[in-house]
């Protein structure tokens, strides 16, 4: 998958991976995450469920001997139900050497977004998932919304820290 660019051309590598962005469709909305958090992307896979687990959790799964917890988006996010079909994938990401995957609808692209492109969330009443977003982001005629993957995947919210999530390696 080949970077695009919206808004920079940095020289700086460093400035480069930090700017850039997994961009994934979830319910008819973009959102993007830290490509440095993302480890790898799979295609869609049943995951083993667990009884007792909150409803956003589908279960686990095995990743070359790590057993990592599977979070529906679409559940954490209050959205509608969706069938997978074959756009549908598994972005498994690291989060302070937690692993886990997150299932999206379909990936679109990896995007660098210039930092001062960033705009906050309004402030309003009522939004449910706000804690999670990161920021805004304008792309071309799409505004992505940026997720802050620590507190979407926080142990406290679903036990990741119990050994469901294997240490990376």
């Amino acid at each position: 998958m080949e970077a695009t660019h919206a808004g920079i051309s940095p020289a700086d590598p460093l400035t480069r991976y930090n700017s850039q962005f997994l961009v994934f469709r979830l319910g008819g909305q973009d959102y993007g995450i830290p490509i440095l958090q993302v480890q790898e992307i799979r295609e869609w896979s049943r995951a083993t469920g667990l009884p007792n687990s909150p409803a956003y959790i589908l279960g686990v799964l095995n990743l070359r001997g790590s057993i990592i917890p599977v979070v529906d988006l679409r559940q954490r996010f209050r959205l509608s139900p969706a069938e997978p079909d074959t756009f549908t994938a598994i972005v498994v990401v690291n989060v302070d050497g937690r692993l886990a995957g997150v299932v999206v609808d379909s990936v679109n692209d990896v995007v660098w977004f210039d930092p001062k492109q960033q705009r906050p969330l309004p402030d309003f009443e009522g939004h449910a998932n706000r804690q999670f977003i990161e920021g805004l982001v304008q792309a071309e005629d799409n505004m992505v919304i940026l997720l802050n993957m620590e507190r979407l995947l926080s142990p406290d919210d679903f036990n990741i820290g119990n050994g469901l999530a294997q240490q990376a390696v």
